[in-house]
C-alpha cells in the first residue's frame, strides 16, 4: 500500500478553511499539519473576535473544551507508570464518598479504567433529555456554571443513576472530571498544579493551562447560528444531537472555577499540535513509549462507535480499528477527538501526521462539515 502524497495539501486545505469562511460556518480557525514532524502547512484565517475585527492569529488562546482530556490522561498515566496509582484500583479509594448507584439501589464499583475509557455508566448533561437527572441536580458539564466547585458537582453527580453497570456500556462522561479529583486527592494539591508539572512544562507548552495569563489572545467564542454564528454569552443553551449544551465563556476567566480533567484548560494550536507530535512520536520526554502504545489500544470494542462505525476507545482518545465501514482515508491505529468549543485533531502515526483544527465556533468546528473536510484536504 503505497503512502498518501501530502505535497499539494496546503492548497487544498486553505480551500476547506475559505470554503467555511465564506459560507459563514465558522468565524475563526487556526489549522495546523505536521507531517514526519515537520509542519507542512499552518493557516489563521477569519476572526478571532468578528465583532471588533480582531484578526485570528496563530498564537491566539482557545477554550479547549474536550482536548482537555488527552493532557489531563496523560498525566493520570504518568501516576500509572510510576506505581502509584492502579488502573484497576476503585474510584473509592481516594473519593469514598462517591458511589453512584444503579436503577435498583446497588453501588457498583468504578474503577480508573472505567472513568479513563467513558465505561462507568457515568454520563454528560448535555447528551441526556431536557428532564433527565443531571439536569435536575444541576451537574455541570464543566462548560458552565462559573465559580462552582469539584466537590459540590462531584456530590451532584454522584446522586444521579448510572446509565449501566460499570464496563457494561460505552457512553461518554464526566469521568474525566472524577478522575482530575482523583488526581488532587492522591498528590494534595490541585489538579492545574499537576497537569502542569507532569505534562505541559515539559512539553514547554506555555499558554495551555487552567486558565488565562494573556487575556488578549482570547478568542472570542461564537455559536452556531443562521445566517452566521452568534457571539456565545453565558448560559447560552447550543443545541447538538437533538438535546444542547450549556456554555460559560466566563468560565475560564473564574479562578474559582473547579479545574474539570474533562473541558476545563485553555491553549493554543501550537500547544497542542506539540502534545499530539509527542505522543505521535512515542511519548518523550512526558510518558514512556510502552504507556503509549496502551493509551493507544482499543479498550472498549467498534460496538461502542465512540465517533461512528470502526472506531473504539483507547485511554484519552477515539482509536480508528477499522477504516472501511466510515470511508475515511485515515489508517488504523489513528488516534482522534474534539472539543465542543469548535475543535479536532488527530494522530494518524501510520502516515507520520498530527493534524489540528481550532476553530471558535460550536459546534461546527467540532461535529459540523468542518473537521471532515480538513481531514479530507489533508489526504487529498
Amino acid at each position: 500500500m503505497s503512502l498518501p502524497d501530502f505535497s499539494h495539501a496546503p492548497a487544498r486545505i486553505d480551500a476547506a478553511i475559505d470554503k467555511a469562511l465564506a459560507e459563514k460556518h465558522i468565524v475563526g480557525a487556526v489549522v495546523l499539519v505536521a507531517h514526519d514532524s515537520e509542519i507542512i502547512h499552518r493557516r489563521s484565517a477569519g476572526y478571532s473576535d468578528r465583532e471588533t475585527r480582531t484578526p485570528m492569529n496563530e498564537d491566539a488562546i482557545f477554550r479547549l473544551a474536550s482536548i482537555t482530556k488527552p493532557i489531563v490522561t496523560a498525566a493520570a498515566m504518568r501516576f500509572i507508570e510510576d506505581g502509584r496509582l492502579d488502573l484497576h484500583a476503585p474510584v473509592t479509594q481516594w473519593l469514598p464518598d462517591f458511589r453512584p448507584a444503579l436503577p435498583d439501589g446497588s453501588t457498583p464499583e468504578i474503577t480508573v479504567h472505567h472513568l479513563l475509557t467513558h465505561t462507568s455508566g457515568l454520563r454528560y448533561s448535555f447528551l441526556e433529555p431536557a428532564d433527565g437527572p443531571y439536569h435536575k441536580l444541576n451537574v455541570s458539564d464543566g462548560l458552565d456554571q462559573p465559580g462552582l466547585s469539584l466537590q459540590e458537582n462531584l456530590s451532584r453527580l454522584g446522586a444521579a443513576p448510572l446509565a449501566f453497570a460499570p464496563g457494561a456500556g460505552w457512553h461518554y462522561s464526566l469521568g474525566l472530571d472524577v478522575l482530575g479529583g482523583i488526581l488532587e486527592q492522591l498528590e494534595g494539591r490541585s489538579l492545574a498544579e499537576i497537569v502542569r508539572q507532569k505534562v505541559t512544562a515539559p512539553l514547554g507548552l506555555a499558554d495551555t493551562d487552567f486558565a488565562v495569563r494573556d487575556k488578549a489572545r482570547l478568542a472570542e467564542a461564537y455559536a452556531d447560528g443562521d445566517p452566521e454564528p452568534v457571539p456565545m454569552t453565558d448560559g447560552m443553551q447550543v443545541p447538538i444531537f437533538g438535546t444542547a449544551a450549556c456554555f460559560a465563556p466566563s468560565r475560564i476567566l473564574d479562578p474559582k472555577s473547579y479545574p474539570s480533567g474533562g473541558a476545563g484548560m485553555a491553549g493554543t494550536a501550537g500547544d497542542v499540535l506539540r502534545f499530539l507530535e509527542a505522543i505521535r512520536a512515542g511519548g518523550a520526554p512526558i510518558l514512556d513509549p510502552r504507556t503509549v502504545e496502551a493509551m493507544a489500544a482499543d479498550q472498549v470494542g467498534t460496538q461502542a462507535e465512540t465517533q461512528g462505525p470502526g472506531w473504539g476507545f483507547g485511554y484519552g482518545w477515539a482509536v480508528l480499528v477499522d477504516p472501511a465501514p466510515t470511508g475515511t482515508p485515515q489508517a488504523p491505529g489513528t488516534l482522534q477527538w474534539g472539543g465542543a468549543y469548535g475543535h479536532s485533531w488527530f494522530i494518524d502515526r501510520a502516515n507520520g501526521l498530527s493534524v489540528v483544527a481550532l476553530t471558535n465556533t460550536a459546534f461546527e468546528g467540532m461535529s459540523g462539515a468542518f473537521p471532515a473536510e480538513i481531514r479530507n484536504a489533508v489526504y487529498g
